[in-house]
């Protein structure tokens, strides 16, 4: 966003990349919290706010490079400054975040995430990855950084942070459409039957685990599709195996491969004991996010284009596939699928019923704009119309001899 005039006069801003897509209304909240939603109304109203010249309302939509005229004032009662302050970390904390940091550009930036480190925080859950992401505000001008996607507390690898509100917006669009490609390592108990295959099998909470444990429910659980390949195997002891999610769903890499017989090592959960194999392997879980290709926003230079990241394997990991013998470039992590996947038919009944409930608040939009002018018109507005009312249909009269017995 670039300002081009002092904010007592008429200001004019040149929207930016980071903008690119935002609602109007959305613009002002992040970039002049102080005027609020009421007086944006107003003004889109009233014609005081103009895009490109041309009137606009509050819910469209600012394309890159778009001019927005604002109108002065609307700053009479300045809210809180819509950015938490930063939270004070220890420099061992900083410390700890920045070592984490394995690739870093304009738009976003990629850790290594090790095992037993949650990655945002909850009940008992004190110490996560975005509780350390203050570790890159660098001064009161510089947005927090967010999360975008999530890494399960006991899975390693690539996690990828925003800088930006507008950019955690672009990525959480790639991540939703399933443009962005994913490739995990696992070592599994035992060896599948098939080299490689697709695993199809509908997710949901488990009644009784408080929502911490998904199980297969083909009837009401979500859509839920993994593919996978076997890289290499120690015999049927165990096999090193990539997998790709087709969808996103909690624990599904973890559920799917115990599903059919191949927990993940160190998986108690989902594998329970079986999970666990003898010897010099570690009994951590052995799954990791090993590489992430995501298509970055772009930005006025033209920068951007493709995020292609690898993250590099935890030592509890690295050791354990030294001691089965797996060889880690046999494989370079590349997606098992180029195109996007086909939504489901579940699925595309979802987005069919949140397209209607749209179209029926959109519709309801006018009526009630109806109403409430009605109700500002006062009494008046709804008193009868003068005249004499309309006279009501007379009866026809009967034919004479009507209803009378007939005479023998």
């Amino acid at each position: 966003m670039s300002d081009n005039a002092p904010s007592d006069n008429v200001r004019q801003f040149t929207v930016g990349e980071d903008d690119d897509g935002i609602r109007l209304d959305r613009w002002f909240k992040r970039n002049l919290p102080q005027v609020g939603f009421a007086t944006v109304s107003r003004w889109a109203r009233t014609g005081q706010i103009r895009v490109d010249g041309k009137r606009t309302k509050p819910e469209d939509r600012l394309a890159a490079g778009q001019v927005l005229r604002v109108p002065p004032g609307g700053d009479e009662q300045p809210r809180a400054a819509a950015k938490p302050r930063a939270r004070a970390l220890s420099p061992e904390q900083i410390a700890e975040a920045k070592d984490m940091v394995i690739h870093e550009t304009r738009a976003a930036i990629v850790l290594n995430k090790p095992p037993g480190l949650a990655t945002q925080g909850g009940s008992k859950t004190t110490k996560h990855v975005d509780g350390l992401l203050d570790a890159f505000v660098e001064d009161e001008r510089t947005p927090r950084p967010r999360l975008v996607h999530r890494l399960d507390k006991d899975t390693s690898g690539v996690l990828l942070i925003a800088r930006t509100p507008g950019s955690a917006a672009s990525f959480s669009k790639r991540f939703a459409s399933r443009s962005a490609r994913k490739v995990y390592w696992a070592l599994v108990v035992g060896k599948p039957d098939l080299a490689e295959g697709v695993i199809d099998a509908a997710l949901a909470k488990q009644p009784g685990t408080g929502g911490e444990k998904m199980h297969i429910d083909e009837e009401n659980g979500a859509a839920a599709k993994t593919r996978y390949r076997v890289v290499d195997s120690a015999g049927q002891r165990a096999a090193w195996v990539e997998l790709e999610p087709l969808t996103g769903r909690t624990h599904q890499l973890r559920v799917h491969m115990a599903a059919i017989g191949h927990p993940i090592v160190g998986d108690g959960k989902y594998g329970g004991p079986d999970a666990f194999l003898t010897g010099a392997v570690s009994r951590k879980m052995h799954l990791h996010a090993r590489r992430l290709i995501i298509t970055e926003p772009k930005a006025g230079d033209g920068t951007g284009g493709k995020l292609d990241v690898t993250a590099e394997l935890p030592p509890h990991f690295a050791a354990s596939m030294e001691v089965l013998g797996f060889d880690p470039s046999m494989s370079d992590a590349s997606p098992l699928r180029e195109d996007v996947p086909e939504k489901t038919a579940e699925e595309k009944k979802q987005a069919a019923r949140r397209h209607f409930k749209q179209a029926r608040k959109e519709e309801r939009a006018p009526r009630r704009a109806r109403g409430a002018a009605n109700k500002a018109a006062g009494p008046k507005a709804k008193a009868k119309p003068k005249g004499k009312p309309a006279a009501k249909p007379q009866p026809k009269p009967k034919p004479k001899g009507a209803g009378r017995k007939p005479t023998r």
